[in-house]
Parts: structure tokens; sequence; C-alpha cells
């Protein structure tokens, strides 16, 4: 697997936070079936990351003394947790980005953009919802719960679907991923219970829960496409081939990791949803014992 693995768990949260430390150096240019359009859809999702899950850690820390919250040891113990596994998350997708940098895909001016997007839209969403009461903290973290579920969904498309796992020819690259989509479905419900703890499960908490999935989606199809499209374009391989590859990996309806995710997806619109209705317990005892997790 080409990583060292040490585990902590002194926070006594439900999950641990496990140190990693990926060598990259040797992770092909096109290290996904050595398509150009597979490795760029990829490269584009991870240059989400970093900046997305600095929002996720920031949001989070900054309601976690919440008087409603503040008090609950448990939840507690899990957001310490979830910021170590998302700091661990992001150095890795760091370190990943940097070297699809050295084959000469500028990954850097990408990760800007996300930036650009994310500052963005959070604030002209916190200038909507202002005349509602809700603050900027609020609003990063309403964002932060509509896009773990997003995270958590994808990640457990990736450790069901054999046809993507089998597309992941590098070791290095398929062993970062699935480690990755497992953590992501250890912490599925953290930022969901902070949420739920400050809003409660009434009428304005779903309104706003759902309608920031929506903005959060939008955002994250166009920004993402326009990654693999302009990957794909300075790498002179933006052709009907590789978009057809990317086709059938994301989106063909018997196979597709986008349209694999539908279901899920849609099931975060249902009153009353908790993250934890999506049960992943024997998925997560499989691809731990399989990982060395």
């Amino acid at each position: 697997m080409n990583a060292k693995v040490n585990i902590s768990n002194r926070a006594g949260a439900s999950f641990p936070v496990r140190r990693m430390n990926f060598d990259f150096d040797h992770v092909p240019e096109y290290w996904m079936n050595g398509s150009a359009g597979l490795t760029h859809f990829m490269t584009a999702l991870s240059a989400l990351f970093p900046d997305g899950e600095k929002l996720f850690i920031d949001s989070v820390r900054a309601v976690r003394y919440h008087p409603a919250i503040k008090d609950n040891e448990a939840l507690q113990k899990e957001i310490s947790a979830f910021i170590g596994q998302e700091a661990m998350h992001t150095q890795e997708h760091v370190g990943f980005n940097a070297s699809a940098q050295k084959y000469g895909h500028d990954v850097n001016k990408l990760e800007k953009q996300t930036n650009v997007v994310i500052q963005t839209g959070r604030k002209v969403f916190a200038k909507v919802v202002k005349p509602f009461g809700m603050t900027q903290e609020m609003v990063d973290l309403t964002a932060t719960t509509a896009l773990e579920h997003f995270t958590a969904t994808i990640a457990s498309e990736l450790l069901r679907n054999p046809h993507i796992q089998e597309l992941m020819t590098d070791d290095t690259m398929k062993y970062m991923w699935l480690w990755h989509a497992v953590e992501e479905n250890e912490h599925k419900a953290v930022a969901y219970d902070v949420y739920e703890g400050i809003f409660g499960r009434g009428l304005k908490a779903y309104a706003l829960r759902n309608t920031a999935l929506l903005v959060a989606m939008g955002l994250i199809f166009v920004t993402q496409s326009s990654f693999v499209v302009r990957l794909l374009r300075e790498d002179k391989k933006l052709n009907l081939k590789e978009l057809t590859m990317i086709y059938k990996y994301a989106y063909s309806p018997s196979k597709g990791i986008i349209t694999g995710m539908t279901g899920e997806m849609l099931a975060y619109f249902k009153p009353g949803f908790h993250p934890n209705d999506l049960d992943t317990v024997e998925l997560l005892k499989n691809w731990k014992a399989k990982l060395g997790l």
C-alpha cells in the first residue's frame, strides 16, 4: 500500500484518528486504468478536498462550544476525532495533488479556484439567509452537514462498487481512496449531530439543510466538471474517447459512481433523516479488515 499507519484514539471517540504517510513519488501519471479521463476525474475531485475539508474543520470547531452541545461529552469526543480524521484527509490529498502537479497538471490553480468558490458561496448564502437570523457560523455548519452527506455517500458507493475498484490500478492510490472512504463513513454523523443538537428537527432546520444540499451539489457539479474539462484540455486529451470513459465511470445507469449515489443522496430529504439510517456497519467492518485498519 506504500503507507505507514499510526492509529490514535486518545479522544475516546467511537472511531480512531489514523495518521497516514502515503508515498506518492511512484504514482504513475495516469494511475486509473491508464486513462487520462478517469485519472483527471479523480484529480478534479481531489482538488476540492483540501479547502473543502478545511471548511468542515473550521465550521465544526467554531460551534463546538455552543450552549446546546458544549456539555455533551460523547459528542465532544466525536468532534475531536472528526477534526483529526479530516486533517489527515487534507494532508494526504495535498500530497497526491502535488504528485499530479509534477506531471504538469496545474492542480494548484484548481485548489485556489476551489477556495474562491467556497468563500463566495458561503458569503452569498449567508446574505440570503441573514433575514432568518442565520449567522455565518451557522451557514458554514449547515453547508458542512450537507457536504458530509455527499462525501459519505460517494465513499460508500466506492466501497460497494467493484467495477470502480478494479479501475484503480495503482495500489497506493487505491488504498488512499478506500481509506478515505472508510473514514468518511466512520464520522458521517458527527456534523449532522452537531447541527441537530443546535437547530433541532423543526421545519426551519429541515428546510435549511435541504436547501444547503441542493446549492452545494450544484456548485460541486459545476466546479468539478469544469476542472475535468480544464485538465483534459491542457493535457490535449479532451476527446470523445476520454469523455465516454468518464461517462461510463461516473454516470452510466448500471455502474456509474454518481448514478449509484442517487438513492442515498435523496434519503437526506426525508423528514427525520439521520446519517446512521444508512447502515454501513458491515461494509466498514469488511473493508477495515481488508485494509488492515
